[in-house]
């Protein structure tokens, strides 16, 4: 929906706050950045109906709201709102909801909305054959030349999205003193919601980032005192934005014409990793903690991921 321009100041400023909470949890800047727009067609709603406090509030309003939310038209593809984009909007009142509470503005009963079923929203992987072929993709391509080092970072870049399983946004936050070569352990400092965890990687992928490390990335990174873990070619911390385009220059530089045609994305690294791990044996408890799931129930979703491909 095109940006709606709010009168309330006070509805101004919370949808900020409501922002910067989400900031300071640690929540992907796709999620900043969305949640609190959502937010904003809530209180555009509150002010056409001359609700002008956010302690007026209550859930009946919400439900209210949500159920317009499933009557309005989508402003740029027509039609109604898919479920994909209802389940979004969502998100974001259960998440506001729970700033609320946490920042003492107003605690309100839990909503009860149930979800809306998402057809679309898949869980897309690769197999062990794409991944080799990714990999495969960082070498023999402008060898020798100044795009060496980029190609290690990019094989570094696989083994911290796929084989350790990182998210986008944790990728991006990873700093140099976050890998223990010793230990072989990658510390995640930044992950959802703020949690940390602890991830081990192999000798193989060991010797993928220290080729990166020792070898490429002094040769790119402009301040030497920056201690950013990927380097972009500005010789800058790299963007999550750049990360995934430099995967689809992979994907497009395979010989294999169905991986060009997948949906190659960061977080279909880490989909994969998780299915290749349970499908060889490893114990869906330790799946979770390696993902940094909340609970059980998030990482049981590539168990039935694995049943409907056997099926």
């Amino acid at each position: 929906m095109k940006k709606l321009e709010l009168k309330n100041e006070s509805y101004q400023y919370i949808e900020k706050s409501f922002r910067e909470w989400l900031d300071i949890l640690g929540y992907a800047e796709s999620t900043v950045y969305n949640l609190p727009n959502h937010i904003r067609e809530l209180f555009y709603y509150l002010e056409q109906h001359n609700i002008n406090h956010i302690t007026e509030l209550d859930n009946y309003i919400i439900k209210d709201y949500y159920s317009m939310l499933k009557q309005r038209s989508n402003d740029r593809k027509g039609g109604g709102l898919s479920n994909g984009s209802l389940n979004k909007h969502l998100q974001s009142l259960y998440k506001f909801s729970d700033y609320l509470r946490q920042s003492g503005r107003l605690v309100l009963p839990v909503l009860n909305i149930d979800w809306e079923n998402d057809d679309t929203n898949e869980i897309e992987t690769l197999t062990p054959t794409d991944i080799q072929q990714l990999y495969k993709a960082t070498y023999g391509y402008n060898e020798n030349t100044k795009w060496e080092p980029f190609n290690a970072r990019d094989r570094a870049m696989l083994s911290v999205f796929y084989s350790c399983g990182l998210r986008r946004n944790e990728g991006y936050h990873l700093d140099l003193n976050d890998i223990d070569f010793d230990r072989q352990i990658l510390h995640v400092r930044k992950g959802k919601a703020n949690k940390e965890r602890f991830v081990p990687f192999n000798k193989v992928n060991s010797k993928y980032l220290q080729e990166y490390v020792y070898d490429s990335r002094p040769k790119i990174v402009l301040d030497k005192r920056n201690n950013a873990f990927f380097i972009s070619q500005k010789g800058n911390r790299m963007n999550a934005q750049s990360m995934a385009i430099r995967l689809k220059l992979l994907q497009q530089r395979t010989d294999d014409l169905q991986l060009q045609e997948k949906n190659v994305r960061l977080h279909v690294l880490r989909h994969s990793i998780a299915t290749h791990l349970l499908q060889n044996g490893m114990p869906l408890e330790k799946i979770s903690k390696f993902l940094g799931h909340n609970s059980l129930e998030s990482t049981q979703v590539y168990t039935h991921l694995i049943q409907e491909q056997n099926g």
